[in-house]
């Protein structure tokens, strides 16, 4: 049987990759695939390399991240510089983006206001309206997939991770997909859906910036599932007792559960809290810092849903509702040094270079990326503190809940089996 290539006239052929790069130190991996940090022989520029074995091609979203990335330019998302092969790899050349995540330099900065938060999703509005303009949903905005460019204090925001990005030919998708924290109600509820699902998920981001924990939480995977497709959420006080009005506003139109009701990009762009001088410049920093440590951890391990049981499972709710608690789903573990793909066979052992030999230092540098401190995920998930373990900066890295009890919207004193962090689900 025929391996599964990747049609297009612009990739280039090498014999060694390391003909072409010098590497620097290995940034993340998964199974199947491993990001690089390298320098190009020719020019001396620092680039981060995916590389990915082609036997891993039809397991993988790489072929769709690559035809997203070849189409669009915007100085607000990770570039992709180029593509190469040789005869057992693909190596995708990223823009290398240095600054960390988007909690991270919030965690960081000592003083954070709702301006920092606006001045934030201004620039992943811009960005996601130039991929809208050019008929691309990108499916997967949260947290992590903010990163900064590098570490200058106002360094733009940078949007990465287009494996689940969709080319709209019909303007209407059916494939349910995403985090399930962050995507839309009509998605879980598996009806069609347009562009706006992208602005649903900035609703839930810009409400987490101002607050520090996510909209939507239950320990119960059944319940949460029902509060995201009812659009049930509030501003709790004290947490929101200081955030503006306008704020406030921009979240609930962003965040409308009937999606021809809620705002397009550009609406979001022109609305007050954007566009105008409504955001409040007082400092929220201890509020929002205590919520993100609390509600956002970080995790050695992730937890995958087999696809078949998600949809199951999600087929289930949009029938009944239920509210009663489901038995605990199968979440076989996997690292957590994973790049976007999922249903991954368990890695090799050993660490390996782009062409398949043993790489001779172990533990190699990982350049200008900082470590993370945070891990952002939705909620439905509860662990022990000391469960958690260091985590490096890799790109496209899906989150781990956790959440403390403190949560404002905690509801539910048992501890159950927690929502998957990352699942795609195909119809």
């Amino acid at each position: 049987m025929g391996r599964k290539e990747i049609v297009c006239t612009w990739k280039k052929s090498t014999t060694n990759i390391k003909d072409v790069f010098d590497f620097k130190g290995k940034m993340g991996s998964g199974s199947f695939s491993e990001v690089f940090m390298v320098r190009e022989k020719t020019t001396g520029k620092l680039f981060a390399l995916k590389c990915l074995k082609k036997k891993y091609l039809a397991h993988s979203n790489l072929e769709n991240e690559v035809n997203v990335l070849r189409r669009i330019k915007h100085e607000n998302v990770v570039g992709l510089e180029d593509f190469y092969e040789t005869r057992t790899h693909y190596y995708l050349v990223m823009q290398l983006v240095s600054g960390g995540e988007l909690f991270d330099r919030i965690l960081s900065k000592g003083v954070y206001t709702e301006k920092d938060a606006r001045t934030v999703i201004k620039q992943v509005l811009e960005a996601v309206a130039y991929l809208h303009e050019n008929s691309i949903v990108h499916r997967d905005l949260k947290p992590e997939n903010l990163l900064y460019y590098n570490m200058d204090e106002n360094a733009k925001i940078m949007i990465s991770d287009f494996g689940l990005s969709k080319t709209l030919e019909t303007g209407v998708m059916s494939t349910a997909c995403g985090t399930p924290g962050y995507v839309a109600p009509e998605v879980l509820a598996q009806k069609p859906y347009s562009k706006t699902v992208d602005c649903w998920s900035i609703g839930v981001i810009t409400y987490i910036l101002l607050s520090g924990y996510p909209p939507f939480f239950e320990e119960n995977e059944t319940r949460l599932f029902s509060k995201i497709m009812r659009a049930e959420y509030a501003f709790h006080s004290p947490f929101w007792d200081e955030i503006s009005e306008s704020a406030k506003d921009f979240i609930r139109n962003m965040m409308e559960k009937n999606p021809t009701k809620r705002f397009s990009t550009e609406e979001a762009l022109r609305h007050p809290w954007i566009a105008g001088n409504t955001a409040k410049d007082l400092d929220i920093y201890q509020s929002v810092c205590e919520q993100m440590e609390k509600n956002f951890a970080k995790s050695k391990w992730k937890r995958a849903f087999n696809a078949a049981t998600a949809i199951h499972h999600m087929k289930k709710l949009q029938l009944s509702h239920s509210e009663a608690t489901p038995t605990p789903l199968p979440m076989p573990s996997i690292l957590v040094q994973c790049s976007s793909q999922n249903h991954m066979e368990p890695p090799e052992p050993g660490t390996l270079d782009p062409n398949g030999n043993p790489l001779n230092d172990p533990e190699p540098s990982r350049g200008p990326c900082r470590p993370l401190r945070t891990l952002h995920s939705e909620p439905g998930h509860l662990q022990n503190p000391q469960d958690y373990g260091p985590h490096p900066q890799v790109y496209n890295c899906p989150p781990t809940p956790c959440f403390d009890k403190s949560h404002p919207a905690h509801t539910d004193t048992n501890t159950q089996s927690g929502l998957n962090s990352w699942f795609t689900v195909l119809k």
